[in-house]
This record gives structure tokens, C-alpha cells and sequence, in this order.
């Protein structure tokens, strides 16, 4: 069933970043499993500053189904969870859905998603039923969730997950926001009152290679934990309160044995280890400090997170709005 004027009960966002290669397999399954379902629907394409082909493909997909296709265009590359933001501002649905492109989650699994929400839930996460990544992905995941669970109190199992399910609620929450630095599950995790996860299917990708590497993974994961918590910061308070007690305690050691034993040169060397341990856990500390002053720069800048270019989409008379080659340009919140 599709929607063109009316507003749709189904959003389906969906960020692209060179996904040529995998837009019409994406397209084949994706409104076929969204016309199942019987509802109304609307699907949201952000392009992320794409350098393939992928905004000709989307715009020709917009030409083709006008009545349920929506295009975002950035002017530029702003990352993943930007590009959920925007669709989500670009949205109209009551239930809200991220899906990646590149196919590893199969949207026949949106049904699932939406039939959750309709039990009174107004967060639904996904949990990898069996995940075909590499082996060295899957076990850091693992990990750094563990650890950022703990940290934050986050719970969600499978955050490198991004097929989910928002409540307009929730979404409304989210779009009040100027955060220039955020994680859209763990943000709505915050504002949700009733959340659940369901486990879903996990395919290998239909095309092209994962847009995150080791360092992306790394870097995210150190967003997510700085911004959604302090526990970092009161962590080193401590460890600087405990060091502080040690060398007091060392002071005293050394002063006694000088005055019952005499000098020595003995652990030298000893002691200058010690001080480089503790001059690396200094370092990283005041790299940790850093980390927070710098989303505060980042923040009081005020400038746009994101910079709409275009936006494909139909106009109340039902015509393609705005005819190729013209600008609708939107400003957004984007962090450099």
C-alpha cells in the first residue's frame, strides 16, 4: 500500500554512502517487504556526500515511486548517525525504522520491528542472531558493548546493530536536540520508557565493503562513552586521589629509609619506570580531559551539524518536488 499525501503510519530511514553497487538489490526486497505489510509507508533515503553513483540511482528510484520515496541530499559527508537525524527530520511516520543499505539486515525483517511497537513499546532494538562479520569485528563488539554497558548503563546488546524501531515520541525528543557529537540507539535509549530488542536475521552484505574500519570503530565507540557519560572523568579523579595516597606513602618509605638505612643508588632504574607509568596514565588522562573540552568547543560553535542540499520529494499537488537541477537547501547542526 503506498502514501502520497496523507501521513504515513511506517518511516523507513535509510542512510547511503557509496552503495552503488547494492541499490537495486536493496530496492528489489525492500518495497516488496514494505507493501506486505498492509500500511501506509514512506521510505527516506539520506545520501551521505555519496562520490559513486548512488545519487543517480536514487534519484531515478525517486522518479519511479514518487508516491513512497523520499531523497535527502547532503551536500557533504557528515556520517551515519547525522544522516538519521536528517531523515528522521524529513520524516512523517508514527513508527520510525533504520535500516543500512548494504542488505546485512533483510528488511522482511521491518515487519517483525513494526509488530513489536504495535504491542506498546516505543524503542525496539535487534539483536544479530548470528552475525557474519569477521571473527576479530564480532568479538570487539562484543567486547567494547560489555564495556560501554558498563559504563554508561546503556543497555543495549548489539549496538553495531542499526535496524530498529522509534516512536514518534521518541523521535521528537531526538530532533529537539543540538548535540553535535551523539549515538542515535543509546540517545533513544535515554528518552524511551517502555524499550524492548527482538533478535533478527544477520545476511552478508550485498555489495561493496563496510564503511567502518578499525580506527571508525575505535573512534565511535569513544563518542559514544564520552557522551553519554562522565564515569571516564570520575574514573581518573580517583586514580589521581589513589596515586596521590601511593607517592605520599612512597615519600614517607624513602625518608625512613634514609634516615635508618643511608642513601643507596639501588632502584634507580625501578623508579624511573614508575614515573613513565605514571606519566602515560597522565598523558591519557589529560587526553581523556581533552576529549570532553573539545566537544564543549565543539558545541558552543553552534554551527550546522549537516547541510541539506536537495531534498526529492512531492509537492501537495502530488508532483515531483523540486524538479532536477534545482536547490533546496536546509540547514542543519554539523560538527567539523
Amino acid at each position: 500500500m503506498s502514501v502520497s499525501l496523507n501521513k504515513p503510519e511506517i518511516s523507513v530511514v535509510i542512510p547511503i554512502y557509496n552503495e552503488q553497487a547494492g541499490l537495486a538489490a536493496l530496492f528489489a526486497r525492500l518495497y516488496p517487504a514494505l507493501d506486505a505489510l498492509g500500511a501506509t509507508y514512506e521510505i527516506v533515503f539520506v545520501n551521505d556526500g555519496s562520490r559513486d553513483n548512488s545519487v543517480s540511482i536514487l534519484a531515478e528510484q525517486f522518479r519511479q515511486r514518487p508516491d513512497v520515496t523520499r531523497v535527502v541530499l547532503f551536500n557533504g559527508n557528515y556520517g551515519q548517525h547525522m544522516a538519521i537525524l536528517a531523515g528522521f527530520e524529513a520524516s512523517r511516520g508514527d513508527i520510525m525504522v533504520t535500516l543500512d543499505a548494504d542488505l546485512q539486515n533483510p528488511p522482511e525483517e521491518i515487519g517483525n520491528l513494526v509488530a513489536k511497537m504495535r504491542e506498546g513499546y516505543d524503542y525496539v532494538g535487534s539483536i544479530r542472531r548470528k552475525r557474519q562479520d569477521s571473527a576479530w569485528r564480532t568479538y570487539a563488539s562484543k567486547a567494547m558493548n560489555s564495556l560501554r554497558e558498563r559504563i554508561t548503563n546503556i543497555k543495549i546488546t548489539d549496538q553495531g546493530n542499526m535496524l530498529r524501531a522509534y516512536g514518534r515520541n521518541i523521535v521528537d525528543l531526538m530532533n529537539q536536540c543540538a548535540e553535535v557529537n551523539t549515538f542515535v540507539p543509546a540517545l533513544a535509549y535515554r528518552f524511551a520508557r517502555n524499550p524492548t530488542e527482538i533478535v533478527v536475521e544477520h545476511e552478508e552484505r550485498a555489495a561493496g565493503e563496510s564503511k567502518y574500519s578499525l580506527y571508525s570503530l575505535i573512534r565511535l565507540n569513544f563518542d559514544l562513552v564520552t557522551g553519554f557519560s562522565l564515569v571516564p572523568l570520575q574514573f581518573y579523579s580517583m586514580m589521581g586521589m589513589l596515586m596521590s595516597l601511593l607517592s605520599a606513602l612512597l615519600v614517607v618509605v624513602l625518608v625512613a629509609r634514609r634516615l635508618f638505612l643511608g642513601a643507596e643508588a639501588e632502584g634507580v632504574f625501578t623508579l624511573f619506570a614508575i614515573t613513565f607509568f605514571f606519566m602515560g596514565i597522565i598523558l591519557f588522562g589529560i587526553g581523556l580531559l581533552g576529549e570532553y573540552v573539545g566537544r564543549i568547543f565543539q558545541q558552543v560553535r553552534a554551527r550546522p551539524r549537516y547541510v541539506v542540499q536537495t531534498i526529492l520529494q512531492q509537492r501537495d499537488d502530488g508532483q515531483p518536488l523540486p524538479p532536477p537541477g534545482v536547490e533546496k537547501r536546509t540547514v542543519g547542526r554539523h560538527h567539523e
